[in-house]
């Protein structure tokens, strides 16, 4: 069975497919005793020999994935370790056994979806921003911004160091306390994208919670709390890939 060098590291559970791309790229690979440091190079999992940084990559005849929901608390960290013994998401996956992989981040700060998988093929089709899969916020922001300010937003803009915002939609929720609630819709995923937005307003987020990610939403899932996805869930995103 013939496939590509990244796709075989993803299903063999080295990491995601874009960090196995870099690992490629790096010259941290080797198919028979020789560096690849060519994207989209191809090999025969049951005859060439792949290492990854001096270990040796087995080959397996089937790889089974698992899809977890996870709906993140504030003080987690979306990483796999951190040196400084910060909490970080896989502290609650208690009862887990597999070694899965976050789909994308949010910060530490930061609550709500999350899914979890040791899927490379689906990790890289759910970030890479050509499939732009939305994404859906519920964000309490300081003050009440002014709808001519959301609207400057919903256009799309460029912040500072060229740090730029694609077109997205943003709704007024409600007012409390002196402070809006919105809810946001975006289809990329840079970092700390929506704080830097609210910034770039005058408007600071006071609390932010992920609620929808493609067809997958939060509902039923309580803060620090997870479930594995079902079939349907499961078909729904490979839809996307």
């Amino acid at each position: 069975m013939i496939e590509r060098l990244q796709k075989y590291l993803s299903g063999a559970g080295v990491d995601s497919r874009r960090k196995c791309e870099e690992l490629i790229l790096q010259g941290q690979v080797w198919v028979n005793n020789t560096i690849v440091t060519k994207l989209g190079t191809k090999i025969d999992p049951q005859k060439d020999t792949v290492e990854v940084k001096g270990k040796l990559i087995k080959y397996k005849e089937k790889k089974y994935y698992s899809y977890i929901l996870l709906n993140k608390p504030k003080g987690y960290l979306t990483s796999l370790s951190d040196p400084f013994g910060r909490p970080i998401v896989l502290d609650l996956l208690k009862d887990i056994k597999e070694r899965v992989y976050p789909i994308g981040r949010l910060d530490f700060n930061s609550e709500g979806l999350l899914i979890l998988t040791n899927d490379g093929e689906l990790t890289h089709a759910l970030t890479h921003p050509s499939k732009e899969v939305e994404k859906v916020y519920i964000v309490k922001v300081k003050g009440i911004p002014s709808s001519e300010k959301l609207k400057t937003l919903s256009k799309g803009v460029t912040l500072k160091s060229n740090y730029k915002i694609s077109p997205c939609n943003i709704y007024l929720l409600k007012i409390t306390n002196g402070n809006a609630i919105l809810k946001i819709k975006i289809r990329e995923g840079k970092k700390r994208q929506i704080r830097k937005m609210s910034e770039y307003i005058g408007h600071f987020v006071l609390k932010l919670r992920r609620t929808q990610l493609g067809p997958i939403s939060l509902k039923g899932v309580k803060p620090g709390e997870y479930r594995y996805l079902n079939k349907e869930e499961i078909k729904s995103l490979k839809k996307i890939i």
